[in-house]
């Protein structure tokens, strides 16, 4: 009897589970394709606090949500507040000028050529100490990254703490304290 209800809701799941591998796979992208210098993957640009470009190079979807790149170029000493990420591990290299990155409790300053990996699940921020500032960052999976730079970058005026906390909520993080200050 087991075996029958085994056999029956294979025949009957076994066209979903293959219906949506296929479906994952089309969205794909199966080109390679260029992102010039200073341009966001979709010429659909995010400034960070509405001044530092937070371009989308490679996206979410060129890789089923395994993979986001983003070059980030900073005009001001500023950077995000201490938070985790839930399902992400993030790498940056930096590409010009000088940040000071913590992890956890440890911060370490990082310059041109410096790379750092930030693992899932451990608190983390940065903060350019330069007048100018340039990172490419990796996400790994991409998780809804993309998503919470336009959902911030949409923002008119300073958002509240509650509000701050409900968009990374939202998008698989959590703020754990106040960014860096110099």
């Amino acid at each position: 009897m087991k075996r029958r209800n085994f056999i029956q809701n294979t025949l009957v799941y076994l066209p979903i589970v293959l219906a949506t591998g296929k479906a994952n796979a089309k969205t794909r992208n199966k080109k390679g394709f260029k992102v010039d210098s200073g341009k966001d993957r979709f010429n659909q640009p995010i400034k960070y606090r509405g001044v530092n470009p937070n371009d989308v190079k490679i996206s979410s979807k060129d890789t089923d949500g395994q993979l986001t790149v983003l070059e980030y170029v900073g005009f001001e000493k500023i950077g995000p507040p201490l938070h985790v990420h839930y399902e992400q591990d993030e790498i940056f290299y930096v590409v010009e000028g000088e940040y000071i990155f913590q992890l956890d409790s440890e911060r370490m300053i990082l310059k041109a050529g410096d790379t750092i990996f930030l693992p899932r699940a451990v608190p983390h921020t940065w903060i350019q100490v330069s007048d100018k500032g340039k990172l490419v960052y990796f996400l790994q999976p991409s998780g809804q990254m993309e998503e919470f730079f336009k959902k911030m970058n949409e923002l008119k005026g300073p958002p509240t703490e509650a509000l701050i906390q409900e968009i990374h909520q939202a998008h698989g993080m959590k703020v754990v304290g106040p960014p860096i200050s110099i």
